[in-house]
């Protein structure tokens, strides 16, 4: 009689996050005799924040944040799922990949996670108020001056918004040179400041769910969000009072790109004495048949572009995948070096005081360049 195996996965707090795991699990247990899989989550901040060390010694699958992929490469705390007789999957599953997410789990030459979820920030709006979403910064700006307009600032959105916006203008973003020029850095800290002095100061402490409940379950609430990680719930019958509907995010040039890649993927613990069945379950999650399959209809959000290309999916979403896969393809990735998550945790902090009125934009651009240094010491 086989051994039965268990295996112990952590995820983030969030329908999104949690129901897909449990449904592919029950579906993997079902064709797998002998092999179960529990779940536990975190929260949105926990997810974005938690070290990975703190939870490899303790679950045999992991749903990750791809910037902490530059602190565990040297680690040994994840398990590559390169070299081990499936890189013709991997192959295949690289060119599904929706923009760069496949890519981003990959660091010094070996790939650490799959690809599970994509997102991007991209823009949402009420269509019962508004026909269609404003594709140039300016309409954006004449949208606030309305009333019309609210999205996430909170310190972590704050600053991926900032990195978005001067990716957009076409500067040269975390080169070798540091993290921008000075004149650059006080140029999009202006531009942040002038569009949030002109929305609701709540959001300056709602992340995009919280917007998007805002948006989505109350009458009185701004009709549009340019920036927000997407999340084709809100667009699903059923989900809110009022489903949004999501576009390509604006540009100052009235095209989306830059845009700072986020989404989620799997990981496996090296500690993990069942190594063989937690990647037989990650190949499987992250594998087209189940990303467009049960993955989606369980309220996951697919990383896989043959998911993002079907009709079923598009029908259920008003058109999300469809309408917002311009900015995935075109969307930013950000450092991973190890470091570089002392940067996010400074620098989203240092962005959220300037829009608070705490520290005026020269002072602002400093210490966001000085931190951004510091990180790569």
């Amino acid at each position: 009689m086989a051994e039965a195996v268990h295996l112990r996965g952590m995820t983030w707090d969030h329908s999104r996050g949690f129901d897909p795991m449990i449904a592919t699990s029950e579906a993997f247990a079902a064709t797998n005799p002998g092999v179960t899989i529990t779940w536990e989550k975190r929260s949105l901040q926990a997810f974005a924040d938690r070290p990975i060390g703190e939870m490899a010694n303790s679950y045999d699958l992991m749903v990750i944040d791809h910037p902490h992929v530059g602190e565990v490469a040297r680690s040994g705390l994840l398990f590559p799922l390169d070299g081990m007789g499936r890189d013709g999957e991997l192959d295949l599953l690289a060119s599904q990949s929706v923009g760069v997410s496949h890519r981003s789990y990959q660091f010094d030459g070996r790939q650490w996670a799959l690809a599970i979820d994509a997102a991007t920030p991209v823009a949402a709006y009420r269509t019962d108020r508004l026909s269609e979403a404003p594709s140039h910064w300016n309409e954006v700006l004449d949208m606030a001056r309305k009333g019309e307009v609210g999205f996430a600032l909170i310190p972590i959105n704050a600053l991926m918004t900032f990195l978005g916006m001067a990716v957009n203008r076409g500067y040269a973003v975390a080169g070798s040179d540091g993290l921008c020029m000075r004149e650059e850095a006080v140029e999009i800290l202006e531009t942040l400041r002038e569009i949030a002095a002109l929305m609701d100061q709540r959001c300056l402490t709602l992340d995009p769910i919280g917007v998007y409940e805002w948006m989505g379950r109350q009458a009185r609430a701004p009709s549009y969000s340019p920036f927000g990680y997407g999340y084709t719930n809100y667009s699903r019958d059923g989900y809110c009072r009022f489903p949004l509907e999501f576009s390509n995010a604006p540009g100052f040039d009235g095209d989306p790109h830059g845009t700072v890649i986020g989404g989620t993927g799997i990981a496996v613990s090296a500690a993990s004495p069942h190594r063989d069945a937690a990647v037989d379950y990650a190949f499987m999650i992250s594998g087209a048949e189940c990303q467009k399959g049960l993955f989606f209809e369980s309220g996951g959000q697919p990383a896989n572009a043959v998911a993002w290309d079907d009709d079923i999916c598009n029908a259920a979403t008003r058109n999300f995948f469809r309408n917002t896969r311009k900015t995935l393809d075109t969307a930013w990735l950000r450092p991973r070096h190890d470091g570089y998550m002392r940067f996010q945790d400074r620098g989203g902090d240092i962005i959220h005081a300037c829009l608070c009125g705490e520290a005026n934009v020269f002072d602002t651009a400093d210490r966001l360049l000085t931190a951004y240094e510091d990180s790569c010491q």
